[in-house]
């Protein structure tokens, strides 16, 4: 090689380098720079509704984190920090674990869609017997939101025997009205054509599988590591939430988790790990009644982003997760305040972080 060339050589490398080195610091910069941000709505978040702990998960296309962050207390009686491992309970975020279930069960030909649930839950109340499978998924059954005594230890079976005791609120497919019931109803199902309890399936299928580690059923009597305590607001100020009964609620908001473990279940549901295309796109696209509602997501058009998403609520817990899909953009808040309503921070989060995304950054192709 000759001396001129040599020269050429290392000059190339020294500007890739130079260039790489760019490119790293403006990452850098722009990470802190929403890291700041999403400290500062945190930070007003908390001094509004005195919430004792909050996480927060901001991570685009499932590598690139740009928060991922505890802030305040997990227990207030133990002076324990809350941090990105810490567990709360996800409450209706749970709602997507079941409805992926379901479809990969319908992938499996072991139901359809279109099934009528008596089908195969004969034992039903005569008026449910009809209600297809989709309709259970989109909440447009008419099967009523019957209030889950969640301080009783009353098993989903049990719950969904009370509520078959009033009539269906509209004829199934005609309207949507929300109904953690049906949920109950959907875990029922789970368990029959399984054989499985549903923590178990859900474990083995969804959680392993996907490398979520600290997804889990939110067992009361279970020693779950980094576990959140839930709070109330008193006049006094914060006081232990009152204890319930996770076994009610079941299927409908049962499970706990943690801001790193739902941001890449979002990534995995996004890039076609957990679903095939087809499931994907019905499990985020609202049908017949349902006009905002896929199979256990919300779905929307927020300032020119298509969004999907999920909140939930228990004593003493609240969450909320969002996906920007054309972004690949996961934000996802947890906190032990059941007082404390985060969705209107979440999407406040969600706008600083686009604000910092480089320009034309995509999510994955799902594969099929």
């Amino acid at each position: 090689m000759s001396r001129a060339s040599y020269t050429i050589l290392i000059a190339l490398a020294a500007a890739l380098s130079l260039g790489a080195c760019s490119e790293r610091e403006a990452a850098a910069d722009e990470h802190a720079a929403v890291a700041a941000k999403v400290d500062s709505l945190v930070a007003a978040f908390q001094r509004e509704t005195h919430a004792p702990g909050v996480s927060v998960g901001v991570i685009r296309g499932g590598r690139d984190t740009l928060v991922l962050r505890g802030y305040g207390l997990a227990d207030v009686e133990n002076e324990v920090a809350a941090t990105p491992e810490t567990v709360y309970p996800i409450a209706s975020i749970t709602k997507q674990f079941t409805a992926a279930a379901v479809l990969l069960l319908a992938r499996e030909k072991r139901l359809s869609l279109d099934d009528p649930i008596g089908r195969h839950l004969p034992g039903l109340p005569a008026a449910w017997r009809g209600v297809l499978v989709r309709q259970l998924l989109n909440h447009t059954s008419g099967i009523p939101n019957h209030p889950v005594l969640m301080r009783e230890e009353m098993t989903p079976d049990s719950v969904v025997a009370l509520a078959g005791r009033e009539p269906l609120e509209f004829a199934p497919g005609t309207r949507s009205s929300y109904s953690n019931v049906g949920y109950l109803v959907l875990g029922l199902l789970i368990e029959k054509l399984t054989e499985q309890p549903y923590r178990q399936y859900v474990d083995t299928r969804l959680f392993r599988p996907n490398g979520l580690r600290s997804t889990r059923y939110c067992d009361e009597e279970r020693l779950i590591p980094h576990r959140a305590s839930g709070y109330v607001q008193r006049d006094t100020g914060v006081a232990n939430a009152p204890p319930v009964s996770m076994l009610a609620v079941s299927s409908a908001g049962g499970l706990c988790s943690t801001v790193g473990d739902l941001a890449a279940w979002n990534h995995a549901l996004a890039t076609g790990r957990v679903l095939s295309p087809e499931s994907w796109a019905r499990m985020t696209t609202p049908e017949g009644a349902a006009t905002n509602y896929g199979y256990g997501m919300i779905v929307m058009s927020w300032e020119g982003h298509r969004m999907i998403g999920h909140g939930g609520a228990l004593d003493g817990f609240r969450s909320s997760s969002a996906y920007a899909l054309d972004d690949s953009l996961s934000v996802t808040l947890l906190t032990n305040l059941g007082f404390a309503s985060p969705e209107e921070l979440v999407l406040d989060i969600v706008r600083a972080a686009l604000q910092g995304s480089p320009r034309g950054a995509r999510p994955e192709t799902p594969s099929p």
